[in-house]
């Protein structure tokens, strides 16, 4: 048994770049950006108004002078001029600064009267004015290769002209799940079984990603396991298994993956929820296979331990660690890395978490109240208030 920074440096050794794909704008939402980003014009691309008000020369206008004014400035129409230096135009929000003017004056720093306004409080030459190219220069990457695309993303790109972009190919996945317990959630299980949840809660994070997968389930038998894994080696780059690989009598999957070549990293770690975690590659397809326990909250704990960072590893992502406070003393006594799970809040720009009190790896419910877990290491005393590293759930 390793332990889990072990476990988790051998994981992300083995992270896979999947190639690049085209997709248009808003189907890039969430995907991770595969090029530089260059501004194709400087940004803002004119002097702009940052205010409705007045437009005017600093150098040739009083406070408290009556000042003529010589039309408007439409945000969308072209750049007007100021032929009397002394006079004002008005300006509306993002329109062109007009030529011969260099400050904008809020409306609600003066006082109009008819066609003549008059200037109440001070002012400065530039005030009010988003100046062309102050954010950006024509040629100048904004946004880098490697960079996950949310809603703030897609407006830069869109500012561009970018309606095909360029990401991460996302990888082929099946989900198995394993084990003559498990019923379809439409059938009533008998006092022996239970509903299927496993493989729809790891589909669903996938969906979350953008990311196809096919669920398969397969009984706890040897030969039927052997036939359908070689199946999916051969058509998928990723497995995601959850069940089979404790040391139980019918947990058969270390063997079969043994019997198809499929290279074991790793099995078994000190780590709690999911020591019988076990990761491998198949040499021959390239296919990765990450194995959970059955239980519940183990399979998604780990999904988000080790699969979740693998596939930002590849796409050039290092998540940095959070970091929370504890509100109450904590310790763990054994020889494991506990991962337990946490309600967060920001209270003050500080993140602080409570434990969510739950019965084992199999509790959903508590699960579902928790928005992630701490890292707690082993043979370790902490009293209330002291820092964790914190994983957050999707």
């Amino acid at each position: 048994m390793i332990s889990y920074q072990e476990a988790y440096k051998i994981v992300i050794a083995t992270k896979t770049n999947f190639g690049i794909e085209e997709v248009e704008l808003l189907e890039s939402t969430g995907r991770v950006l595969a090029e530089d980003i260059k501004a194709d014009r400087d940004f803002p691309p004119f002097n702009r108004s940052t205010k409705d008000g007045i437009a005017v020369n600093s150098e040739e206008i009083r406070l408290h002078k009556p000042i003529k004014i010589e039309g408007v400035c439409a945000a969308g129409s072209t750049q007007k001029t100021l032929e009397n230096a002394e006079n004002c135009m008005e300006i509306m929000t993002g329109a062109v600064l007009p030529q011969n003017t260099d400050a904008v004056i809020m409306y609600e720093e003066i006082d109009i009267t008819g066609d003549f306004v008059t200037i109440t409080k001070p002012f400065k030459k530039d005030q009010n004015i988003h100046k062309k190219g102050s954010d950006q220069k024509k040629g100048e990457i904004i946004l880098r290769s490697n960079t996950f695309i949310s809603a703030g993303e897609i407006g830069i790109l869109a500012t561009v002209g970018k309606s095909i972009v360029k990401v991460q190919k996302l990888p082929k996945i099946a989900i198995i799940s394993t084990g003559n317990e498990l019923v379809d959630i439409n059938e009533t299980p008998l006092p022996h079984q239970i509903r299927m949840s496993n493989s729809l809660t790891l589909k669903a994070l996938l969906d979350q990603r953008k990311i196809e997968s096919e669920i398969l389930h397969l009984p706890d038998e040897k030969d039927v396991l052997e036939v359908k894994i070689r199946e999916a080696l051969n058509k998928f780059d990723v497995l995601l298994l959850s069940g089979g690989v404790s040391k139980g009598k019918y947990d058969f999957l270390p063997e079969v993956f043994e019997k198809l070549k499929v290279e074991k990293l790793l099995h078994r770690v000190a780590q709690q929820p999911g020591k019988p975690f076990w990761f491998g590659e198949s040499k021959e397809t390239g296919t990765h296979v990450f194995s959970f326990p059955g239980n519940p909250v183990s399979t998604f704990v780990n999904f988000h331990l080790y699969f979740r960072d693998w596939l930002l590893a590849g796409s050039g992502i290092h998540p940095q660690d959070q970091k929370v406070v504890l509100k109450s003393a904590i310790e763990n006594l054994s020889n494991l890395t506990k991962f337990l799970l946490v309600k967060v809040e920001n209270s003050a720009g500080i993140l602080t978490a409570e434990l969510i009190n739950g019965n084992g790896s199999g509790d959903l419910i508590s699960l579902s109240k928790s928005s992630g877990v701490i890292k707690v290491n082993p043979n370790s005393k902490h009293s209330d208030n002291k820092e964790f590293t914190y994983i957050h759930f999707d």
